[in-house]
C-alpha cells in the first residue's frame, strides 16, 4: 500500500493514522502540535514539519487526508497546501464541512488540476481506530485513486461513493441530524426513568435494551458505558456542545419543505442546555404573573419551580 498524507492529528486524525498502520499502510503526518507528530513518528509514521515537506514525501498522484475543524481551518490548509500539489493529486476533507463549502473547494482545486473528495466520517474515536463509516462525494476518478485508503480505514462494507462533489458532506449532515434526534430520545427516556417511582439501575437497563430490543444501537451501548462509569452523571454538566450540522440540516428542511420536528426539537434542546436561567423563561413567568397573579420565584431563590 502506498504512503498517504494525513493533516490534523487530533483525536480522530491520530487514531486514523494508527488504523491505517494496522492495515499495512504508511502515513506521512503533519500537525501544528509537534508533540502529536512526534508521537506518531515513534509509532512508525513519517513526520513533516511543513505542508511542503509532507507533499515532498508522498508518491504521485498524492492522496492526502485532511482532518481539521470545519470552516476557515480547512481553507487555510487548502491555501497553504495547494502550491505543493500537482495535477492528479487528491485531497480528502474528512471533517464536518458544510457541503456547499465542499462544492466550492472542489471547484477551486479543479482549476489547478487537483481533485477533491468530501468525506463524511462517522464512528467516533473507536471507529477511527478500528473501522470507520465513510460517505464520499466527488469525481469517480478521484474516488478510484483514494479507494485503497478508504478500504483500509473503513469497516467492511463501511464506505461508499454517494455522489458528486458535496454529496459526501450532505449525507453526513443528514446523518448527524438523525443522531441528534436519537440521542435526545435516549436522554429523555433515561431522565424519565431517573425521575420515576423505581430505583432503577440505568446502566443495566441500557445494556438490557441492547440484547434483542428494537432500540438496540451503538448509542445505547455508549449510554450503558457512561452510566456504568458514573451512574448519576455527577461528574459532568448537562451542557451539550456542537450543533453546526444540525442547523444546516434544518435549513435544508425548510428549503425543501421537509418537516423535521424531532430533529428540530433535539437541536433546540442543545441550545437550551447552554443557558442559565434563560430570559425567555423569565418572560413566561412574568406573563403568568401579570395575567393570572401566578407566583414567581424571586431572583436568587433556588427553590424548585
Amino acid at each position: 500500500m502506498q504512503h498517504y498524507g494525513v493533516i490534523g492529528l487530533g483525536k480522530m486524525g491520530g487514531s486514523l493514522v494508527r488504523n491505517l498502520h494496522k492495515a499495512g499502510g504508511k502515513a506521512v503526518v503533519y500537525d501544528l502540535n509537534r508533540e502529536a507528530v512526534s508521537e506518531l513518528v515513534g509509532e512508525g509514521a513519517l513526520g513533516a514539519d511543513t505542508l511542503a515537506a509532507l507533499a515532498e514525501q508522498l508518491p504521485t498522484p498524492r492522496v492526502i487526508w485532511v482532518m481539521v475543524p470545519a470552516g476557515k481551518p480547512v481553507d487555510q490548509v487548502m491555501a497553504e497546501l495547494g502550491p505543493h500539489l500537482a495535477s492528479g493529486d487528491v485531497v480528502i476533507d474528512g471533517g464536518n464541512s458544510n457541503w456547499r463549502d465542499s462544492i466550492r473547494r472542489g471547484a477551486e482545486l479543479k482549476e489547478h488540476g487537483v481533485q477533491y473528495l468530501d468525506c463524511g466520517t462517522s464512528g467516533g474515536m473507536e471507529g477511527a481506530l478500528n473501522g470507520l463509516c465513510l460517505m464520499v462525494g466527488g469525481e469517480d476518478d478521484a474516488f478510484a485513486k483514494a479507494e485503497p485508503l478508504f478500504r483500509a480505514i473503513a469497516m467492511q462494507d463501511g464506505y461508499a461513493h454517494v455522489g458528486p462533489s458535496g454529496a459526501g458532506h450532505y449525507v453526513k449532515m443528514v446523518h448527524n441530524a438523525i443522531e441528534y434526534g436519537m440521542m435526545e430520545a435516549i436522554a429523555e427516556g433515561m431522565e424519565l426513568m431517573d425521575a420515576g417511582p423505581y430505583d432503577l439501575e440505568l446502566a443495566q437497563v441500557a445494556d438490557l435494551w441492547n440484547h434483542g430490543s428494537v432500540i438496540r444501537s451503538w448509542l445505547m451501548e455508549l449510554a450503558a458505558r457512561a452510566l456504568k462509569n458514573d451512574p448519576h452523571l455527577e461528574q459532568i454538566t448537562g451542557e451539550v456542545g456542537g450543533g453546526s450540522t444540525g442547523s444546516w440540516a434544518l435549513e435544508e428542511g425548510m428549503t425543501f419543505g421537509v418537516p423535521m420536528p424531532a430533529i428540530s426539537s433535539a437541536f433546540m434542546m442543545r441550545l437550551r442546555s447552554r443557558q442559565q436561567d434563560p430570559f425567555g423563561g423569565k418572560v413566561t413567568a412574568a406573563l403568568r404573573r401579570e395575567f393570572g397573579g401566578h407566583a414567581v420565584v424571586p431572583a436568587g431563590d433556588e427553590k424548585s419551580k
